[in-house]
């Protein structure tokens, strides 16, 4: 199982960097500016992510009664934005894939540093008796390094030797695919017995339910072309797995529980987001990846 774990950590960094490089040789600096200058988008994006999707954790939580392992797994993974799945995921549902690459860093970079003091206030005031205490730089590094970069090489290419990012893009993007599956099928393989010993209870609901909810607030608290609107629900249905495994690594000792509880919640939620993604794929003739 150790030797399974390390083949998966290290598949998962390939995913993300792949992913994020792929979605980076799309992009187009004048895309990509008119995201970051789209201040109503940005701060919706940011009230779904940062506010409501924590709450609505927080509300599961507590309407499905679920006992302290899972309800610590469920909300620290509504308190981290920014997957990188939700790149994925507007791949998938060929959505606005420049809008949703740069929304999911951005929200990953804030993520770092909003996701302990979000967690710590849920978890007071929902009254559970622990507390989150995490490493900033740590965290902040590693979004630079996996995610931030890989996009940000993609993007330069892309702009000053188009004809290679061109050529590139096929190869990134099987990578990417590629070791997409290897992972999903890593989490449900090394995860099994505590996915398994999971059914029967709510946690495998309350993430479903998350992923559900988290995809229509997205999609709701958007603006723009209907793709942009459903890529920023995909964006915020996935959530980052990163900050909430240093989290029970760091302030609940990996405890086993907690590990198996959050492996469902996130297997959960991603099986409610890519039926979704790939229904709305199948209602599109065509992507439109530079949506204004």
């Amino acid at each position: 199982m150790g030797t399974l774990h390390l083949v998966l950590n290290a598949v998962t960094v390939i995913f993300i960097a792949a992913t994020m490089f792929a979605a980076g040789l799309r992009a187009t600096v004048p895309a990509l500016r008119g995201v970051l200058a789209d201040v109503p988008l940005l701060s919706l994006a940011l009230v779904a992510n940062m506010a409501v999707v924590p709450l609505l954790g927080w509300g599961i939580g507590a309407l499905l009664g679920l006992p302290p392992a899972a309800f610590i797994a469920l909300v620290l993974i509504a308190s981290s934005p920014g997957g990188p799945f939700g790149a994925k995921l507007a791949t998938v549902q060929q959505g606005d894939v420049v809008a949703g690459a740069a929304m999911q860093v951005l929200l990953a970079s804030l993520g770092s540093l909003t996701f302990a003091p979000t967690a710590n206030a849920v978890l007071k005031a929902a009254d559970i008796g622990t507390t989150v205490s995490l490493e900033v730089g740590a965290l902040v590094r590693t979004v630079a390094l996996l995610q931030l970069v890989p996009f940000a090489v993609g993007l330069l290419l892309r702009r000053y030797a188009e004809p290679t990012a061109r050529s590139w893009h096929p190869a990134a993007a099987s990578v990417s695919n590629i070791t997409f599956l290897i992972v999903l099928t890593g989490m449900l393989l090394g995860n099994w017995r505590d996915v398994v010993g999971l059914f029967g209870s709510l946690a495998l609901l309350a993430g479903f339910l998350l992923g559900i909810l988290a995809f229509a607030a997205g999609t709701l608290l958007a603006s723009g072309s209907a793709r942009r609107r459903t890529t920023m629900g995909g964006v915020a249905s996935v959530r980052n797995a990163g900050p909430a495994l240093a989290a029970i690594g760091l302030a609940f000792g990996d405890q086993p529980a907690v590990l198996g509880a959050l492996a469902a919640i996130l297997l959960s939620g991603l099986a409610a987001a890519l039926p979704v993604s790939a229904l709305l794929s199948r209602r599109r003739k065509a992507p439109d990846t530079a949506a204004p």
